[in-house]
């Protein structure tokens, strides 16, 4: 019987993998898709295969994210006849020039962003000499990017239109940058909405109304606010809402008519990811067994909680003051000493209980690690990269995953030998674990404050790749194979991710 539901489940997890897959792929039909460098900044140019020359839309990711996170917008405006440009800024994705000033100096980041952006505008418009654009170049960031390329286009007033999603830019005036369309996620903080309200009201000359545009176009002093519906900071990028404003706007602006398609990726990436979940589970039963007999602290609830707690409360004291800047990764190194600490706070806990430790057959158990960690980093890295960000290290980035790996390998082995075998504990470590990063950030929250913007990508992480550990365990006998893929794959997303920047 579990046999049967195994194959059940799993036919029915390809299945639904193959179709997102397919529609994600689907995207792009009709396009064509090429890869350029602008010096060291890659860049992707999304355009309709046969087609006149048409403006060009430079589209710019936000702090933390890659090129391929804006492919929503990319595929939206070359389906609807646009040139669409996306790129990796310094420090993000596979540009490999660290960003300048990190967060300390925002003048030297903020003149390296814009550097950037100057660069593939430049570029943009060099594309009506192969016959691609027409001459007319607007532009589209994100979050940390809104504020780049309003600056950018107020700098260069022939740019014909900006698009700011998620926007906060003190210096935009009622009549500069040009053409101004600013869309916000109806979830976002009531700052980034306020903010989109203050900016369309200069030109409704008082209260503005979302949805409602104010200024002329022809003079370039348009101005319209839109709330996506339903969607916070990230899911903003995959709005129907924000795709159709997008389009919409610049179709006026640009006197053009579109085809009307909008990229709709959201359930598709769903059923991929969710297919890949519980693939995992029918797939965990070809794994080796590693032990005879279950391998695993077991000490019970009583003798547990005190190394459940106590290293999540010790380590953010004991890093308080402690200087963590010696990775050219923005507050990896702070994260990876974090990891390591509280993971040997933990091993001690654990010797303090005399819980044992039972020794694998190593050839089986080098051979589940691969193919649990294969699972993680391939079967979830493939489509992560290709569709949603950039997670694939590469170049500099290759020796910062043994950097991390540090610190996340001595927290994962003593946190699976701990948990598994008590009903409950993986859950109550983990909850631990995120207090532990609440409690240095507020410690330290100048210096610490961008690990609130990850703390929900770390969650995610626990309870996905928990279960993987949790089903390679059942299979295998040992927590330690979980332990050890867990913490590679971790490593690895954390050096891709994560800025580089200039110490």
């Amino acid at each position: 019987m579990r046999f049967v539901l195994r194959l059940g489940l799993g036919l029915l997890s390809l299945a639904a993998i193959l179709t997102g897959l397919w529609h994600l792929s689907a995207a792009t039909a009709g396009l064509s898709v090429t890869e350029a460098a602008v010096g060291p900044i890659p860049v992707t140019v999304f355009r309709p295969a046969e087609a006149q020359p048409a403006p060009v839309v430079v589209i710019a990711h936000g702090f933390a994210g890659s090129q391929q996170l804006m492919l929503p917008f990319a595929t939206s405006l070359a389906r609807n006849g646009y040139v669409a440009v996306t790129f990796d800024f310094p420090g993000h994705g596979r540009n490999p020039t660290p960003l300048a000033g990190g967060l300390t100096n925002d003048a030297a980041a903020s003149g390296a962003l814009l550097g950037a952006v100057a660069q593939v505008a430049a570029f943009a418009q060099g594309l009506g000499a192969q016959g691609l654009g027409d001459g007319r170049v607007a532009l589209l960031g994100h979050s940390m990017a809104s504020d780049i390329v309003v600056r950018h286009a107020q700098a260069h007033p022939a740019t014909a239109a900006t698009i700011a999603v998620s926007v906060f830019s003190p210096g935009v005036t009622p009549d500069s940058p040009r053409n101004l369309l600013v869309i916000v996620g109806a979830l976002e903080p009531a700052m980034l909405r306020d903010e989109g309200l203050r900016i369309a009201g200069q030109a409704a000359g008082g209260a503005a109304v979302p949805g409602v545009t104010y200024g002329d176009i022809a003079a370039g002093t348009a101005r319209r606010v839109a709330f996506a519906g339903g969607v916070e900071h990230i899911a903003v990028l995959y709005s129907p809402d924000s795709m159709a404003e997008a389009v919409a706007w610049l179709n006026q602006v640009f006197d053009r008519h579109g085809s009307g398609w909008l990229d709709a990726r959201g359930p598709w990436l769903g059923l991929v990811f969710g297919g890949l979940v519980v693939l995992a589970w029918p797939l965990s039963g070809f794994l080796p067994r590693v032990v005879a007999g279950p391998a695993s602290a077991a000490l019970g609830w009583k003798r547990l909680w005190p190394i459940a707690v106590l290293p999540a409360i010790v380590t953010p004291l004991l890093l308080w003051r402690m200087p963590t800047d010696f990775l050219p990764l923005l507050l990896g190194d702070y994260l990876a000493v974090h990891f390591a600490v509280y993971g040997g706070l933990t091993a001690i806990g654990l010797w303090w209980r005399g819980a044992g430790l039972v020794r694998p057959r190593w050839g089986a158990f080098l051979a589940a690690v691969a193919l649990v960690a294969g699972y993680g980093v391939f079967a979830f890295g493939w489509p992560i990269d290709a569709f949603v960000t950039s997670v694939a290290p590469v170049g500099v980035r290759l020796p910062l995953v043994l950097a991390m790996l540090a610190g996340t390998l001595p927290y994962f082995l003593a946190d699976e030998w701990l948990t598994r075998g008590t009903r409950g504990a993986y859950a109550v470590t983990k909850i631990c674990f995120l207090l532990s990063l609440a409690i240095a950030i507020a410690l330290s929250l100048e210096r610490l404050f961008f690990l609130i913007i990850i703390l929900p990508v770390i969650l995610i992480f626990f309870t996905i790749y928990g279960l993987f550990s949790n089903w390679s365990h059942r299979a295998t006998g040992h927590p330690w194979v979980g332990g050890v893929a867990n913490a590679a794959t971790l490593a690895m997303a954390i050096a891709a991710t994560f800025p580089m920047v200039a110490r």
